[in-house]
């Protein structure tokens, strides 16, 4: 995991990290956080071992970390963070030791995270489109009644 410990103490992870706290501080929903994206992870390391799929933990932490990294872009400037967090993901994962692969793969999966097209595959998009979903807990949201998610996409129970 020391790669994954590396996007942690990466000074442009904890810009952006930063930079989405303060464009959230008075959201009340969801927010894209260290909280987030580590329930992302560990759902994501459930579904890898559930489907048999073994994929490298580095890779799925990988993932899992920057995957909305850029949320902050999409409120300033309208960028869907799909596209800022898959093209601020590469640089960060060079520097962290990342393989070329391993960042296209990566890469990928950030940029196919809220296509429902990607919600059945059975590689790294797939189980990071599911994680991201699983993750709201709607179910003991106090802003559920305000939230744009329409009303059979919400998580109102615990399901893996």
């Amino acid at each position: 995991m020391e790669r994954v410990n590396r996007i942690l103490r990466h000074e442009a992870f904890r810009e952006h990290l930063e930079k989405n706290e303060a464009a959230e501080e008075g959201r009340i929903f969801c927010r894209h956080n260290m909280g987030h994206f580590l329930d992302v992870a560990r759902i994501a390391m459930i579904l890898n071992l559930q489907e048999g799929l073994q994929l490298p933990q580095d890779i799925i932490y990988g993932a899992a970390l920057l995957h909305d990294i850029g949320r902050h872009e999409q409120y300033a400037e309208g960028t869907p963070h799909e596209i800022a967090s898959a093209r601020i993901a590469p640089a960060l994962l060079e520097d962290c030791g990342y393989t070329p692969e391993e960042i296209s793969r990566i890469e990928e999966a950030i940029a196919l995270h809220r296509s429902r097209e990607t919600a059945q595959r059975a590689d790294l998009a797939g189980i990071l489109y599911r994680a991201d979903k699983a993750s709201r807990a709607c179910y003991s949201c106090k802003a559920s009644e305000q939230c744009s998610w329409k009303e059979g996409r919400k998580n109102l129970e615990i399901v893996i």
